[in-house]
This record gives C-alpha cells, sequence and structure tokens, in this order.
C-alpha cells in the first residue's frame, strides 16, 4: 500500500502536467481505463487462469463502478473545477469515511487508537497540503464535492467488496473490473478523443501519459489489490495519506517547494497516525482475546 500511494503521489504532479498540457481530464481517464485494460489482459496470459463465477461477475461490475469509474471521473473532473490544494484536502477524508463504513458494513470495532491514528493523519495531512499556500481563486463548491464523492466512491469500494478481491488473484480482479470501466467510459469519451489533437501532444506528455497508465494504473492497483486482500480496509485508506508527502518530496527535489518544520511535523503525524491505526486491534483479534478469556475464567 505505501508503494501504490507513492506512485500516486508522484502520478499527481506528472498527470496535471500532461492534462494541463493537452491531454483533457477526460481523456486521461480513458487512457487509463483502457491502457490499463490491455496492460491486465497481456499480464493474464502469463499466469493461471480463473474461472469467475456469474454471480462474481456482476459483483465485480459493482466494483469497478465505485473503485474506478465513479472515482476516477468524480477527482479529474473535480479537479478541473476547483483548486489542487482543496482537491487534496479532500483527499484526507477517505480514512475517516472508511472507518465509519467499515464499522457499520464490516462491525470493524472503532478503537481509541484508530481514532487517535486516523485524527493523526488527518491533520499531518492537512498542515502538509496547506503549508505555505494560499486560498485559490479557482477552487468550487462543485469541484470540492465531486472531489469528496470520488473519496466516497472508493471508501465505499474498499469496505464492500474487501471479500470478493479476497476470493481472486489481483490479475483477474483488475483485468475484469478495469475491462468494465473501459466499456462503460469509451462511448462517453468517443468524441472528445475524435477532437484530441493527437499531432500537437509533446513526447514529454505521452511520457507522463504513459507513466500515469502503465505506473499509476497497472503497477499501483496491483500493488493496492495485494494490500486489499491483508489488510483491513481503515488500514489501506490511513495510506492515503502518503501520497501527499511524496508530492511534497517531489516538489522539494525539482525547486518548486520548501520541506521545513511544518513539513516535518506533518511527516511524523502522518506516520505516527499510520502506525497507530496498523496496531490497533481487529474484529477477529478482539473475539479471539474474548474467547481465551473466557476460558481462562472457566478453568478457574
Amino acid at each position: 500500500m505505501f508503494a501504490a500511494c507513492a506512485i500516486w503521489g508522484l502520478m499527481a504532479p506528472l498527470g496535471k502536467h500532461a492534462m494541463v498540457n493537452g491531454v483533457g481530464g477526460i481523456e486521461m481517464v480513458t487512457f487509463r481505463v483502457a491502457g490499463g485494460a490491455l496492460c491486465f489482459w497481456i499480464a493474464s496470459m502469463f499466469v493461471k487462469e480463473e474461472k469467475v463465477r456469474p454471480k462474481d461477475m456482476l459483483l465485480l461490475f459493482f466494483a469497478a463502478m465505485l473503485g474506478i469509474v465513479l472515482n476516477q471521473c468524480c477527482y479529474t473532473i473535480g479537479l478541473s473545477l476547483t483548486s489542487p490544494v482543496n482537491a487534496s484536502i479532500m483527499t484526507t477524508m477517505m480514512p475517516i469515511i472508511t472507518m465509519i463504513l467499515a464499522a457499520l458494513f464490516l462491525r470493524e470495532p472503532i478503537t481509541s487508537k484508530k481514532v487517535t491514528g486516523v485524527f493523526f493523519g488527518a491533520i499531518g495531512a492537512f498542515i502538509l497540503i496547506t503549508a505555505g499556500t494560499h486560498s485559490s481563486s479557482d477552487s468550487s463548491l462543485t469541484g470540492d464535492l465531486l472531489c469528496l464523492a470520488a473519496q466516497l466512491s472508493f471508501a465505499v469500494y474498499l469496505t464492500l467488496f474487501k471479500h470478493l478481491i479476497q476470493r481472486y488473484s489481483v490479475i483477474t480482479c483488475m483485468k475484469w473490473m478495469i475491462t468494465y470501466a473501459a466499456i462503460i467510459l469509451m462511448p462517453l469519451s468517443f468524441s472528445k478523443m475524435q477532437s484530441l489533437g493527437w499531432s500537437e501532444i509533446s513526447l514529454r506528455v505521452w511520457l507522463e501519459t504513459g507513466f500515469v497508465v502503465f505506473g499509476g494504473t497497472f503497477i499501483a492497483y496491483i500493488l493496492m489489490m495485494r494490500g486489499q486482500k491483508t489488510l483491513r480496509p481503515t488500514v489501506v485508506a490511513m495510506y492515503n495519506y502518503v501520497q501527499p508527502i511524496v508530492a511534497c518530496v517531489v516538489s522539494v527535489l525539482a525547486g518548486i517547494g520548501v520541506f521545513g518544520i511544518s513539513q516535518s511535523l506533518a511527516v511524523v503525524l502522518v506516520f505516527t497516525g499510520v502506525w497507530l491505526v496498523t496496531q490497533s486491534k481487529s474484529r477477529r483479534e478482539m473475539k479471539r482475546e474474548s474467547k481465551s478469556g473466557k476460558r481462562i475464567v472457566n478453568r478457574e
């Protein structure tokens, strides 16, 4: 999960540059799902084929709608309407939403350690995002709400489809999910793709788009789903706070940002928060301790 979110953090400035210089938001989403589908179908030729039950094929469709289509479309369109700072702030809401949904649907306990960890992570990410920035005139409520909707859709995906993802290999799940996403998005973006000035796009923009497709979609989704198989939804969501850290480091290395006391404090808060959530007890662990405690009482 750390590696996946680090790639997504690096993808943010590269993808933003590509979208400003020739590739629009909807076109970028289309490149991601179409290119990602091609990569996963090629990868599926080198692994053992799995037979997916018809019922699960339907569930994979809804997983694709929440985890890919709504998530990517809402965030990309929202980013085009609001400021990057506001969009980044909205991403800090996902672990909080996921923790609540996991408690409601999976009956995961909301422990004091988990709440403290989510709070530390959110404060750290907020400091990192807003440090040295000022309010932007291009922000809008519609854009902010769309970015928030993107986090909500992904949080629901993490919560509802954990058991489905555990049933099949990463390649099988992503092959069908991203194929569904491509089938849904291609007709909607067909006119935009036709009017795209293909010959006017520079080599740098194509390389940045290629990174978004191969790194930010193919590699990152493989890593993310591997983490999703073994980690609880709230833990998966907590790694979302890694993205602004990577974006900050990249901006410092590129000479367009600074790393001072506030950024250092933010990093400490984020990693403390992630550690606290990973150390919090799951529902299974609490049940196991409860049963062992009852056995000790019975023996006495």
